[in-house]
């Protein structure tokens, strides 16, 4: 990371870049937020933006005429005690001359495909703010893939360029014959591969001065491999209208992030939540994006990190305050964390109020997918109802509708909806790259359907039931793997679990669950067990939901973002019941 700290002192040198201008007149003259943050109305349709120039490069003007704080806008730290801190002045530096190396070195032009496979390190954000001013269309993707993955990846999107690490240059090499578009390939690591730009050298040998182009907000900008589940990732398209839509008004509402916020989103950079979470969100109110590069999740780290560093806010996944809950810590008082969200599953009401009596913090929850983004939510200040995912952030007009997009009435279970018709709203995906026919299957009259299960109250407050895949039809009985899940939770033997659906001869299929047990019960009569989980559910929720067949098992499987993957579980049970 030296050559990291060393880029600092060529910042002396070089005060050239373009982008140091006056913030543009359409930023001038919007209102400005209560954080400070520039911002459009929630319906408005700019015809030209672009996160880096009129974001990154409006605070980087804040910082020059000393209207923001000392914060860092970016703070990356790792286990090892190293630390990177850059201003947003940094930061525009920096990423004009990673503008320069791939548009001058790569020869790369707006509108080519990058593909972007790095861990939590600095270079992601010059690597993500470089194809954004130059119109590039990054793709991130997860370390944790392999050949088989990364050459799908290259093949179907015709990769011209990839940025990775020498962990998976091997990888890369092997599949990239089998890639004709690949034409360069850049290394981040402290040594040199044969066949691969170093892009650390190129980026302190480059240029700072860049002209970032003027993308329409209809311009492509990124593309994510959704984590389907059956068949091959799709590639969800998005233009700039996905990082204009977090200086809308209710947008800026669901964290209320202020300049002088640290923000921790510890969201894999392979997904939508890393864009979303440790760029355009906290960006656009001029937070601190703070990283901590951990190789895994470790609820020692994790609860260390918010101990020593001045975090004011925190952004994960339900399984990540699940584990540190399920740990004995002496004390969970954070001294400087203010608000908590978490997203990308199911929160239990029981995991949100051991946190709140842990911590003293209410868990809020989001929901959103790679297709939209953040979608819905508990926006800070607003009323909590345990276990509902909140309500539609504007301008996305979302309703319950059955399977011809037609509006069902409130409590009615059904498809999860965004209105795209008669305009479609700022930040709804594009389409699926190369495959108008599954771009096709989700639209539902009006509406696109998410594929998730849901119900909505009286209030607008929405009620997340399951995947339409995860929905198990037993004798006749729809029932969401949610409920059972939550009834479980509420029993002191179940630490985790997730339930699917299991062919039975006689039903067609029943409710089956694997469980994770808690340490003290470890040791208990498995049986007995089964029968007490099996009463235990019938207790709390509508007997028929209750699982007829238990498993316990050491873990679940998950994704790299902690989702619990339960089609992994479907598909082994009826693998398990075919015919040999």
């Amino acid at each position: 990371m030296q050559w990291l700290m060393r880029l600092r002192v060529l910042w002396g040198t070089h005060k050239s870049c373009r982008a140091f201008q006056p913030a543009p007149w359409h930023l001038r003259s919007q209102s400005v937020s209560a954080t400070g943050a520039p911002r459009w109305n929630d319906h408005d349709t700019p015809e030209k933006f672009n996160f880096a120039s009129d974001v990154v490069d409006y605070w980087t003007q804040m910082e020059k005429e000393g209207k923001r704080g000392p914060n860092p806008a970016l703070w990356w730290v790792n286990s090892q005690g190293d630390e990177v801190k850059w201003s947003f002045r940094e930061l525009t530096d920096f990423t004009c001359r990673a503008a320069n190396v791939f548009t001058q070195t790569c020869g790369l032009q707006q509108g080519d495909h990058l593909a972007l496979i790095l861990p939590r390190v600095p270079e992601w954000w010059l690597v993500t703010m470089g194809c954004i001013r130059t119109g590039i269309v990054f793709m991130p993707g997860t370390t944790q893939m392999k050949a088989k993955d990364i050459l799908y990846r290259l093949k179907e999107s015709n990769a011209k360029s990839i940025v990775t690490t020498d962990a998976l240059a091997p990888e890369v090499d092997s599949v990239a014959s089998q890639c004709p578009a690949l034409k360069t390939k850049l290394l981040v690591s402290d040594h040199s591969r044969e066949g691969w730009l170093d892009f650390r050298s190129l980026i302190k040998s480059a240029s700072p001065d860049h002209t970032c182009i003027k993308s329409k907000t209809t311009d492509p900008m990124v593309i994510f491999f959704t984590s389907g589940t059956t068949g091959f990732p799709k590639m969800a398209k998005h233009s700039h209208g996905l990082a204009l839509r977090h200086s809308f008004p209710s947008c800026r509402k669901l964290l209320k992030l202020k300049a002088s916020d640290v923000l921790w989103c510890m969201s894999d950079p392979g997904w939508i939540m890393a864009a979303v979470g440790t760029l355009f969100e906290p960006w656009t109110a001029g937070s601190t994006v703070f990283v901590h590069h951990l190789f895994q999740f470790d609820p020692k780290v994790i609860v260390e990190t918010f101990f020593k560093y001045p975090i004011t806010q925190c952004l994960t996944a339900p399984s990540v305050f699940r584990m540190i809950l399920q740990q004995n810590f002496s004390s969970l008082r954070f001294p400087t964390l203010e608000h908590c969200s978490t997203g990308g599953e199911a929160l239990l009401p029981e995991e949100q109020e051991k946190w709140r009596e842990q911590t003293g913090l209410l868990l809020h929850q989001l929901y959103g997918q790679s297709e939209t983004g953040l979608t819905c939510g508990i926006s800070r200040g607003s009323q909590v109802k345990p276990g509902s995912m909140g309500k539609a952030i504007p301008p996305f007009d979302m309703q319950i509708i059955d399977d011809k997009g037609n509006i069902l009435p409130p409590n009615t279970e059904g498809n999860l909806g965004i209105r795209m018709k008669p305009t479609k709203p700022i930040g709804l995906f594009m389409l699926y790259e190369n495959d108008p026919v599954k771009t096709a299957k989700v639209e539902c009259g009006d509406f696109y359907n998410t594929g998730d299960k849901a119900t909505i109250d009286e209030e607008g407050y929405i009620w997340f039931l399951g995947r339409d895949d995860d929905i198990i039809n037993a004798s006749g009985y729809r029932i969401g793997p949610a409920e059972v899940e939550n009834a479980l939770a509420e029993h002191p033997a179940v630490a985790e679990s997730a339930v699917v659906s299991s062919p039975d001869p006689i039903r067609g299929q029943v409710v089956k669950a694997f469980v994770v047990l808690t340490p003290q019960f470890l040791s208990h009569d498995p049986d007995q067990l089964i029968k007490e989980l099996q009463e235990h559910v019938k207790s709390v929720t509508a007997p028929y939901k209750y699982p007829r067949k238990v498993e316990f098992v050491p873990e679940l499987p998950k994704t790299v973002t902690g989702k619990i993957k339960r089609s992994e579980l479907r598909e082994k049970e009826f693998r398990q019941k075919q015919p040999q």
